[in-house]
């Protein structure tokens, strides 16, 4: 489910950039969205509110600002370039998740682990390369994004306390929202009441444009949730390689929709990245039992 509703968000985020180029205002229509979504949710009592204290705020700050800014990053790179080139540039989110786990949380990533995430990253690099629409605003774009969602992996390990993880992303998306308000008005604010919504409408029509904005947004709660949920049973690192493995996906598809031809290089490069994550998976399983038996012992 994470990947079917990551698939559909990519596409339709991408094609409201092709007529609506402003990734400050939509990412945060893609938070109010959730928001509003999150609100009616508590008030029907599915799930029930979590009430929050100031202990657990000044531990889902750090968390939500680093979603805020990942989310903007990646919308300013999605909107820049092709969707299958963000996606590769993204696909370095293990190797940034496990030198975090290694160098900021001190825990000890063996040399194996590091070994099995090379081919995932040349994988996907290789299935991606065949449609280069390289520009500097993208591609750093994309790599401060990888860096923001690494670091909200880690704090929101140290986030997850007693309350569930719905409750818990609904309290990040509220503080996000929040966040990324004032740069949205900043940056693109003079531009949208100029000319930017009125081209939007002339070229779509008010309705599609109120309705793709509304079902982007749907799109991107539920899969953030459902993520989220992910999280909450794995460790980081694993939720960054299922990530990897949701880019493949996301790419294929964005290439069938968008009409781009596939080479050969892109299906060679998407093999070698399942099979990467399918030898890390298997290495990292190995792992965790060698640990549950000797713990047994």
């Amino acid at each position: 489910m994470w990947y079917f509703l990551n698939v559909i968000f990519n596409i339709l985020n991408k094609k409201i950039y092709n007529y609506f180029p402003y990734p400050y205002f939509v990412s945060v229509i893609h938070l109010f969205v959730g928001v509003v979504y999150c609100l009616v949710s508590w008030t029907v009592g599915l799930p029930k509110r979590a009430p929050i204290d100031s202990n657990l705020l000044k531990l889902l700050i750090p968390v939500a600002v680093c979603h805020a800014l990942g989310h903007v990053t990646s919308n300013v790179s999605f909107a820049a370039v092709a969707v299958s080139f963000t996606h590769t540039i993204k696909a370095l989110e293990p190797f940034f998740n496990a030198a975090a786990s290694q160098f900021v949380l001190g825990q000890s990533i063996p040399i194996t682990l590091w070994l099995s995430l090379m081919p995932v990253v040349l994988g996907v690099s290789m299935a991606s390369l065949t449609e280069l629409s390289f520009n500097w605003t993208g591609f750093i774009s994309a790599m401060i994004s990888n860096i923001s969602f690494t670091y909200r992996s880690l704090y929101s390990k140290k986030a997850m306390t007693d309350m569930d993880s719905t409750n818990i992303y609904a309290y990040i998306s509220i503080i996000a929202l929040l966040v990324c308000i004032p740069p949205a008005i900043l940056v693109e604010g003079p531009q949208l009441i100029k000319h930017g919504f009125n081209d939007a409408i002339a070229k779509v029509g008010l309705t599609k444009f109120i309705s793709d904005l509304f079902w982007v947004g749907m799109f991107y709660h539920l899969y953030n949730q459902l993520a989220t949920n992910t999280l909450e049973r794995v460790a980081p690192l694993t939720h960054a390689v299922g990530n990897v493995l949701k880019r493949v996906f996301v790419i294929g598809f964005s290439i069938l929709v968008f009409g781009n031809k596939i080479s050969t290089q892109t299906g060679i490069g998407t093999g070698i990245a399942i099979a990467g994550v399918a030898i890390y998976s298997y290495i990292k399983a190995k792992m965790e039992e060698e640990k549950r038996r000797g713990k047994a012992a």
